[in-house]
């Protein structure tokens, strides 16, 4: 068995979500994508995808295994990519699709540093959003924060897990005083972002979650705008704690509620399929990822 090539199967099937379209993306036959599959449990001793329902799903192993194989298989095909473009520089204009808070909050602590290591790179910023047709529109690479992602044609790479975090200004604290419990929002201002999920679920580390409906003292459709106002001391908000990493980092805002789980967002970079991605787009989805890490 090329286990390579399995693992490749295997990864397709997960992903095109059965095994007639994974065949069909691997220009091959359903029987031939079938067998590497039993090859492949058979060799790792374990059942990776469940057969006996009509609906697709995968193991607890199958789960953890898809993740191995993303990961390795990347690493296998940026090596060869690497050595294939291994001569050529990232260079010319790179058109990118942002949301407004990528291109408005998180700018000024990544924009430096990327030019400064790409110089030849000239970048084309749209920031909004709403999801845009990167073919259509002639996009070479877009972020997307979100849950999760519906299906897509594209290549969709997760730069970072960020926690959800809620946030004021130590004036508002000073003013409002801190919440020591998540029912004690209520007495509180809070902040919301329209068009987000309305109710806030806060999971402590033991015991049972809490719903919070944020009051709605203050909405705004931007990011930015609903940071600006929580800077202003207007409130309790909750970011993403990439977004406001910095502003914890210097006090400008402090945690609320630290012992809460409020869920996750995703940070994704999506590009067109490509056999030989460009060295300009991997240059800055690769320097996304390592800022995004931090």
């Amino acid at each position: 068995m090329n286990q390579l090539s399995a693992m490749r199967a295997f990864r397709c099937i997960v992903e095109a979500k059965g095994f007639s379209a994974a065949a069909e993306r691997l220009d091959t036959t359903h029987s031939t994508i079938s067998r590497q599959l039993q090859q492949l449990e058979i060799e790792l001793g374990v059942q990776l995808i469940n057969r006996n329902t009509r609906r697709f799903s995968l193991t607890g192993s199958g789960e953890q295994y898809y993740a191995a194989c993303v990961d390795i298989l990347d690493r296998v095909e940026a090596a060869a990519q690497a050595m294939a473009l291994g001569h050529q520089r990232p260079e010319g204009l790179l058109r990118v699709s942002v949301p407004l808070v990528v291109g408005t909050l998180d700018l000024p602590h990544w924009l430096p540093g990327f030019q400064k290591r790409y110089p030849d790179i000239e970048l084309e910023l749209c920031c909004d959003d709403h999801f845009v047709d990167l073919v259509a529109e002639g996009f070479d690479v877009a972020i997307r924060i979100a849950g999760s992602l519906a299906d897509t044609t594209l290549v969709a790479r997760t730069l970072a897990v960020s926690p959800l975090v809620l946030v004021a200004s130590s004036g508002y604290i000073r003013t409002h005083g801190l919440p020591r419990t998540a029912q004690e929002l209520d007495k509180h201002r809070l902040l919301t972002f329209v068009g987000a999920t309305s109710d806030w679920q806060l999971t402590p580390a033991r015991g049972v979650s809490v719903t919070v409906a944020p009051s709605g003292q203050f909405k705004t459709n931007t990011i930015s705008a609903l940071h600006a106002a929580t800077l202003a001391g207007a409130g309790i908000a909750c970011f993403t704690q990439a977004t406001v990493r910095n502003d914890l980092a210097h006090s400008q805002l402090v945690g609320i509620l630290p012992n809460y789980a409020l869920g996750h967002r995703n940070y994704y970079a999506l590009y067109p399929h490509s056999r030989h991605l460009a060295p300009k787009v991997r240059a800055f989805v690769d320097y996304m990822a390592g800022y995004y890490a931090v």
